[in-house]
């Protein structure tokens, strides 16, 4: 019966005193005090990539392109590319930081068994880690927006509305990485999320070209991706307008948040045996 009880208490959903006692603030702290000792290299690692993508796909493949149609209206095709962007670094900045710092914190360094010798619980560790790979993937989309200001690509004062949706967004795919962080037995298993999951995503989300150059029946199946709500959400304030649908997209990163957070948290609960 024991045994029974202890299995099942895996599945338990997060308590809230979790998010109100805050005990994962000083996790979150030790974290943000590591991470400023390589704030430059970790800035420029965060942000080369996306920029100079954007620079190549923006002005280079921008120039042939010109405009697309998107949202019933013509826009420029760096425009376009620049709102995925910010989507796709948001979501890879959060992965790589779950993943890859996630998983050395936690089965390499050790650190996870060393702060919980402390009076903190596994949950609020946990909590702790999807907090500051949220905080780190903002941070990131926030100085390459700056960037893009500097460009003269961001034109509309809007855009700062995204900056909320960011945060969800990252939250949301820290949620999923916390699921292969949880089943990794070494770096390379996180291989099979980037190659089976996120790179499929961005190539057909709408970051590179409109999505209704895809079949019908994969248009059906990416209105329903994360990703794919990301940018719908985010796009239409790099115009100067509102998203047309935000209850629809938030919700779907909602669910994919909420259910990524309940099976990842079981599943490092069953790797602890916590």
């Amino acid at each position: 019966m024991s045994q029974t009880l202890a299995a099942v208490s895996i599945w338990r959903m997060p308590s809230p005193a979790t998010f109100i006692a805050l005990r994962w603030w000083p996790v979150f702290l030790r974290n943000l005090l590591v991470w400023r000792k390589l704030f430059w290299p970790s800035l420029l690692g965060n942000t080369a990539d996306p920029l100079i993508s954007l620079v190549a796909f923006g002005y280079g493949l921008g120039t042939l392109v010109g405009a697309v149609q998107w949202g019933g209206q013509a826009m420029p095709y760096l425009v376009f590319v620049a709102s995925g962007y910010m989507c796709t670094s948001a979501m890879n900045a959060a992965s790589f930081e779950i993943l890859y710092s996630g998983y050395s914190r936690m089965a390499v360094q050790k650190t996870w068994d060393g702060i919980m010798n402390a009076p903190i619980t596994l949950d609020d560790v946990v909590l702790s880690e999807l907090l500051w790979a949220t905080f780190k993937a903002v941070f990131t989309t926030l100085a390459i927006l700056v960037v893009m200001t500097g460009l003269g690509i961001v034109k509309h004062p809007q855009v700062l509305f995204a900056l909320p949706i960011v945060a969800i967004v990252a939250f949301s795919f820290a949620c999923m990485g916390l699921i292969f962080t949880a089943l990794a037995k070494g770096y390379d298993f996180f291989t099979y999320y980037f190659t089976l999951f996120l790179v499929p995503m961005t190539f057909t989300s709408g970051v590179y070209f409109p999505r209704d150059q895809l079949p019908p029946w994969l248009q059906l199946i990416t209105d329903y991706l994360p990703l794919t709500a990301a940018v719908e959400l985010v796009r239409p304030f790099f115009i100067g307008q509102m998203p047309a649908t935000p209850l629809k997209h938030l919700t779907v990163l909602f669910v994919f948040g909420a259910l990524a957070l309940w099976l990842g948290l079981a599943l490092i609960r069953k790797r602890f045996k916590a």
